[in-house]
């Protein structure tokens, strides 16, 4: 653990975490590019002569880059790879989710230093794997192929356990969140709260809803901090939240992780504001809830200290699949891979005749030499540029803020 000087006290914590943020934005452009989101619908908007294709308003992911694909753990302890981060999830146009995708996959190929036509490669291949989940006789329970990097993922995830989280999360198996490097305290107003949060009988249900802990299950509060984790959202407020729970069977008692973590205001354009509720928890729940069933299904809207937050129980299971660097023979198959599950995500919203016009618009607007739709291509090449200017950009203000300190 670090010197007690060293941990922020709560009315330090903004410019610990403006710090940490502006470094692992330096860190490389892949990571430049997985934390920029505001960044990516400034561009959106700027492009209104660009014709991009008014898909039907669903539930987007609204930040749909690699980093927010991952194994995730259902109530029932079956692991699907599924989009793991909605805080910018709205009802909006999936076309957006295929560009933000798109753009994060060419950042990775240019990061492993694959050729140019590698990219053009993966978007294809990006296409022909959405496309695929609205096929007539398409099965989203189906096992589909996977590249040997999410396979990896899905096999560490199956092994995990709670002290494999314990290890990941808090590096001390005991019953405590031990104050460092990440985790830090919190005021007395915030403890108070966090306290208070969980003995709504909603949350408790949440924390005893797993097959392993019986309905008469409570649960109690045992350790809470402020966790220092993610790049976008670094400066809003972020909770651990560490648990027992008891048991009426004399059973011993377990232990669980709550991840609580302000719901901001999203940046992503709203196609359908009546679908959408206003509380920025109770949006990212719901779109949770129709996007990654697994996720949404263990996560509650609630308040702390009148700041809405998103409820999380966490699974050692949970993992984020990790694509800096990507070999040549891996790309194009993982870009299929993770396209097909976000065009699941998508699909499993839309009735036949939804997904038949939807796949038809997506088939137009091709070449010969680029079996992909003109739009998308051009669309993750120009920002590749702005992205990588803004990105030359924020590490030379870095360079020069570090030498002046």
């Amino acid at each position: 653990m670090r010197g007690v000087s060293d941990i922020p006290q709560p009315h330090e914590r903004l410019n610990r975490l403006d710090a940490v943020r502006r470094l692992k934005m330096a860190a490389s452009p892949h990571r430049y590019v997985r934390g920029s989101t505001e960044q990516f619908y400034d561009w959106l908007s700027n492009i209104q002569g660009r014709q991009l294709p008014e898909g039907p308003p669903i539930w987007i992911c609204g930040d749909c880059h690699v980093g927010n694909l991952g194994p995730i753990a259902g109530a029932n302890e079956k692991i699907e790879i599924q989009i793991r981060d909605l805080d910018q999830t709205v009802v909006g146009n999936p076309a957006h989710d295929l560009i933000r995708l798109g753009l994060s996959l060419a950042s990775a190929a240019r990061g492993s230093n694959l050729p140019g036509v590698m990219t053009a490669r993966m978007l294809e291949s990006m296409m022909d794997g959405y496309e695929r989940a609205f096929e007539p006789g398409f099965d989203e329970n189906m096992e589909m192929e996977r590249p040997k990097s999410v396979t990896l993922a899905i096999r560490q995830s199956r092994i995990a356990s709670w002290a494999t989280l314990a290890r990941q999360r808090l590096r001390d198996p005991l019953p405590n969140i031990p104050l460092g490097k990440r985790f830090w305290p919190l005021s007395a107003e915030e403890r108070q709260d966090i306290f208070a949060l969980f003995e709504r009988e909603d949350i408790q249900r949440l924390v005893t809803m797993l097959r392993t802990r019986d309905d008469g299950a409570t649960a109690e509060v045992i350790d809470c901090a402020y966790w220092m984790k993610g790049c976008s959202s670094l400066g809003k407020l972020r909770y651990a939240a560490l648990l027992m729970i008891r048991s009426r069977r004399k059973k011993p008692p377990t232990f669980c992780l709550l991840d609580l973590k302000e719901a901001q205001k999203e940046a992503a354009p709203i196609a359908n504001d009546r679908m959408t509720p206003e509380d920025p928890a109770e949006r990212v729940v719901t779109g949770a809830r129709a996007l990654s069933p697994h996720l949404g299904e263990r996560m509650r809207a609630a308040r702390v200290n009148g700041t809405p937050i998103v409820v999380r129980e966490l699974r050692p299971q949970d993992l984020k699949l990790e694509i800096d660097a990507i070999e040549v023979d891996e790309a194009v198959k993982a870009a299929g891979y993770l396209a097909a599950v976000v065009g699941k995500a998508h699909a499993r919203q839309m009735d036949r005749a939804t997904r038949d016009a939807w796949s038809a618009e997506l088939g137009r607007n091709r070449t010969r030499t680029l079996d992909a739709p003109t739009w998308l291509w051009r669309s993750v090449v120009d920002l590749l540029a702005v992205h990588e200017r803004a990105y030359l950009e924020h590490c030379r203000r870095y360079a020069l803020a570090a030498s002046t300190t």
